[in-house]
């Protein structure tokens, strides 16, 4: 009674400073999860006050934050989405791979940590984090813009791309064999391929099957099917998180947007639990001395997303200055890079730290560069005859808003 007392007040503890937490940063107007992994590291081993009764409770929250996360994002995309973006822009999905993985894989490499840290790390500095992006395109008015929908684009080349990094990093984090990895590559990429067919041939058979009018069996249908497919696909090695990312790609229309809207708030919450979790499990002492390798990597991968957005709007036809407000945008690291430092840490203990002050760096550098990419933008000469290039269209904004949440 007495274990079972303490962690309901830890848990009331923990929620409640979530919340107000959230609230200062939305005062503030930056993202709230450096405060979540502040506040994990506060409250974790070595920390100020380290929890102990709540900690396995935690985790399972963290566990059902990362399925909710990749879930509501696949309710995000239709399969047709999916399909016409993956044939516009794997080009700039390339050069984004190229750019910003490389430089994450050579690091993890240079300090000795072997190839299966340099796949992880490669992923933590790729993947751009969706949630705060579509905060800072809210927040400076820029879902009517020309360069939206190529900063939408890597970023959806992205999400599809952790269909397939995701079991391949999985299966060498388990230490299968290179059969056993090609294998669990080939099951996740013809689940893929299945539930993408499903998903443009029947997709409104599957969305009906789920589909109610009744709020509450329509939330634990779609939970319940969510988790049962992401332990399944983990039992597969596949990855907990493809599995829930393939069940939102499978829903669309009316049932997708009842079930995110009723799934949002969930989302929310257990992803702050994930955040904190991951801060629990970091010691504040291990960060110092992995400091300055994640400044200098931060530094660069911050050029390299600049680079990468501005090629990529470059190649759509947009002015200069909306190429540089694409990079400045695509900045910003977060939710993803901690999930997969998250899955590595056992390989590589100190990836946890590294990922920690790096994702704490650029998920505050992120809204400034993308700020600051417009007073630079001003002192560009126009290159582009057609002034319009630069102009917010009126056309294309609900579209953009639809995509990124």
């Amino acid at each position: 009674m007495h274990d079972t007392t303490a962690m309901l007040i830890e848990l009331g503890a923990i929620i409640l400073g979530l919340g107000l937490l959230g609230r200062l940063a939305g005062r503030v107007g930056f993202s709230p999860i450096p405060l979540y992994l502040l506040a994990g590291l506060a409250f974790g081993h070595g920390g100020i006050l380290p929890l102990q009764a709540s900690e396995e409770f935690i985790a399972t929250g963290a566990e059902i934050g990362v399925i909710l996360l990749l879930l509501l994002l696949g309710l995000e995309y239709s399969a047709s989405e999916l399909v016409t973006t993956l044939k516009t822009q794997y080009p700039s999905g390339a050069v984004d791979f190229v750019l910003n993985a490389v430089p994450g894989a050579a690091l993890a490499l240079l300090l000795g940590w072997g190839p299966v840290a340099a796949v992880a790390m490669a992923g933590v500095t790729w993947i751009s984090s969706s949630g705060v992006i579509a905060k800072v395109l809210g927040d400076l008015r820029r879902l009517g813009n020309r360069e939206t929908p190529v900063v939408l684009g890597v970023l959806v080349m992205e999400d599809l791309a952790m269909a397939v990094y995701l079991p391949i990093l999985t299966a060498l984090l388990a230490g299968v064999s290179l059969a056993g990895g090609a294998v669990t590559l080939l099951i996740s990429l013809g689940t893929v391929g299945a539930v993408l067919y499903v998903a443009l041939r029947h997709g409104r058979l599957v969305s009906r099957a789920v589909s109610s009018d009744n709020a509450e069996m329509l939330l634990l249908v779609v939970l319940g099917v969510t988790l049962l497919v992401a332990g399944v696909a983990q039992q597969l090695q596949v990855s907990a998180a493809v599995g829930a990312f393939l069940v939102g790609i499978a829903l669309s229309g009316e049932v997708a947007e009842g079930a995110s809207n009723l799934l949002t708030p969930l989302r929310d919450l257990f992803a702050a639990v994930f955040f904190v979790f991951f801060g629990l499990n970091t010691n504040p002492a291990d960060i110092p001395p992995v400091l300055a390798p994640a400044l200098a990597l931060a530094v660069v991968t911050t050029l390299t997303k600049i680079a990468t957005g501005y090629w990529a709007a470059r190649r759509a036809g947009i002015s200069v200055k909306g190429r540089w407000r694409a990079g400045g945008t695509l900045v910003a690291r977060g939710e993803f890079s901690i999930v997969i430092a998250g899955l590595a840490v056992g390989v590589e203990p100190r990836i946890g730290p590294l990922a920690t002050a790096y994702v704490l760096i650029l998920v505050i550098l992120g809204p400034l560069a993308a700020r600051w990419t417009e007073p630079l933008a001003r002192r560009m000469p126009r290159r582009s005859r057609n002034k319009q290039l630069d102009a917010p269209q009126t056309t294309e904004p609900l579209e953009a808003a639809r995509v990124i949440g």
